[in-house]
């Protein structure tokens, strides 16, 4: 996995939880881990969530306006890429969803504030992320 994927996975996953993202900045990596449910060890070889349900946030208008932009913007037909403009756009939609899950629009812009540049060059690497909605969500948080 490409470290550009890891990051954007990290930080997208941890705030997989309704208020995680506040509960991060508000007190640290001990609320994160408090935050997520307890689970039994996985057994040799498989991939786990520290985070817990990520459900929130795939299933969530906002994520799926972020692939719709990133469609428009990064895609086939998208032509030159104008960074500004994804990242501005994608701004609006991450205060949005910070509004609706209760962590504010700015925390929300401040925790995911990364994640349209490094889409970019992922998208680059890899332009089949944006092929459907499942492979730009593993691109994003990894394997679910």
């Amino acid at each position: 996995m490409h470290l550009k994927s890891f990051v954007v996975i990290a930080i997208l996953a941890a705030g997989s939880a309704p208020g995680a993202c506040a509960q991060h900045h508000l007190h640290g990596a001990q609320a994160a881990i408090q935050a997520a449910p307890a689970s039994q060890p996985a057994p040799q070889g498989e991939t786990v969530s520290l985070q817990g349900d990520q459900s929130v946030w795939i299933k969530s208008a906002e994520v799926h306006a972020f692939y719709d932009l990133s469609v428009a913007s990064l895609g086939k037909n998208a032509g030159k890429v104008d960074a500004v403009a994804y990242r501005d756009k994608s701004y609006a939609i991450f205060r949005a969803f910070g509004t609706r899950m209760g962590s504010g629009p700015d925390a929300m812009v401040e925790h995911l504030k990364d994640i349209p540049q490094q889409m970019v060059s992922i998208v680059k690497d890899n332009p089949k992320v944006l092929d459907s909605y499942d492979n730009f969500i593993v691109a994003l948080m990894g394997p679910q």
